[in-house]
């Protein structure tokens, strides 16, 4: 006898509680170093700003940072979508537009940190 699983909802098991684990603790490190490298400066300025930014090290961890929050926010976004969103039309259009925007926004911020 063979029985049919049905999954409803935003069950994707272990790879997305792991996406999440790894992206917060991304998130947590950028952070941290932000935090430090801020401190130490002697006065917060725009000149500060633009030569902290104007480092390669600082975009790459900047770009990583903000891609790992886009996953983390995608990854539960679409979960909550799917938990209270029923109509698979409207769950679908709302997800194309998060995509979309997340998309946009990542863009964004390449073509900010590497116009500094």
């Amino acid at each position: 006898m063979t029985t049919k699983r049905i999954v409803v909802g935003a069950h994707y098991g272990l790879k997305d509680w792991l996406a999440q684990r790894i992206t917060a603790i991304v998130l947590a490190v950028y952070t941290v170093v932000l935090g430090v490298v801020l401190l130490a400066q002697p006065e917060l300025s725009y000149g500060t700003w633009a030569g902290l930014f104007a480092s390669g090290w600082m975009r790459v961890l900047t770009l990583l940072a903000l891609l790992s929050l886009f996953w983390h926010a995608w990854i539960g976004v679409r979960d909550i979508f799917m938990d209270y969103i029923k109509p698979t039309g409207v769950r679908l259009f709302l997800q194309v537009c998060t995509i979309v925007a997340l998309v946009a926004y990542a863009l964004w911020a390449v073509n900010i940190l590497w116009s500094v």
